[in-house]
């Protein structure tokens, strides 16, 4: 992976890392799902205003379309699954389960669409990231109960998940601009999203100090941090790029224990190091075998 491609994944996973913390802002009577519905709905359809002629030139090509309408099912159904599955799964077994399955989900449907098998080091990278995500759901955990329904709701967040980022990176190798591939699939989602915020929203926007942080999150969250996401997928496959955001709970603990007053024990702070680890297995380039020239000896 480039070093352009990795930077811009890091910002976006520290800025999905505030979500957290900023709606932990917002008003008790907001719910989640108006929480998700905003910040996916109105910014989906900021994305799509903001890149509309690229938008307008992804769905020219014939061959983009049905990704498109597949990524934009994936965006309407991972905020509703992912909040649904939190308030059922807890907070922490949610956040492990959806954001833990997505690479897996992402590498899967890559196979499926392009024939190429992930490779065994990004096999491994999962694996080693997997299970500090765990640890860090374990440390950040509390006391939650944990509901079947939840995890499978969480599973499907997961799903969702790959499925707009595989979609997002085939609507590119059709021959659109990231910018058009993700204002045209986050675009195609975030109208019934819209539907979703109007019976949910009220207490979100109805509020100034709410609305403000909603605002943030739409505009943040998602528009900045897609398109730079977007600019990833030009650079490396899905798979991989879903797997370099297994680093967002790294940003969402550290921002949790500064801004928040969280404590994370050792546990958590061994899972962090795990995460790191595992994304640097996937993303450091391999050195190149040196050749030994036979003739350097006879010089």
């Amino acid at each position: 992976m480039s070093s352009s491609a990795l930077l811009a994944l890091l910002v976006s996973c520290l800025m999905w890392g505030t979500t957290g913390v900023v709606a932990a802002g917002m008003s008790s009577n907001v719910s989640t799902f108006a929480i998700g519905a905003f910040t996916m709905g109105v910014g989906g359809v900021a994305l799509a205003a903001l890149t509309w002629r690229a938008v307008q030139r992804a769905l020219s090509i014939p061959e983009a379309r049905w990704w498109v309408v597949l990524g934009g099912i994936g965006v309407l159904v991972y905020p509703l699954a992912f909040y649904a599955g939190m308030r059922d799964a807890g907070v922490a077994v949610g956040n492990t389960v959806a954001l833990g399955s997505g690479p897996l989900f992402a590498g899967v449907i890559e196979w499926i669409a392009t024939k190429r098998r992930p490779t065994q080091r990004w096999f491994f990278a999962v694996g080693i990231a997997g299970a500090g995500l765990v640890f860090v759901g374990v440390a950040r955990g509390g006391t939650s109960d944990v509901g079947p329904n939840g995890v499978l709701l969480a599973l499907i967040a997961g799903m969702a998940y790959a499925l707009y980022s595989v979609a997002g990176s085939r609507v590119i190798a059709a021959g659109a601009s990231f910018q058009g591939s993700m204002g045209a699939v986050f675009g195609a989602g975030a109208l019934p999203l819209l539907v979703v915020l109007v019976f949910t929203g009220g207490p979100l926007v109805s509020d100034f100090d709410n609305l403000t942080r909603g605002v943030y999150l739409a505009l943040g969250p998602l528009v900045l941090a897609y398109l730079l996401f977007g600019y990833a997928l030009t650079r490396a496959s899905a798979s991989l790029v879903t797997l370099v955001t297994l680093l967002e709970p790294v940003f969402a603990t550290i921002l949790a224990v500064v801004l928040l007053g969280e404590v994370l024990p050792t546990v958590g702070w061994a899972g962090i190091a795990l995460l790191v680890s595992g994304v640097a297995v996937a993303t450091v380039p391999r050195r190149a075998p040196q050749i030994h020239d036979s003739r350097a000896s006879w010089r």
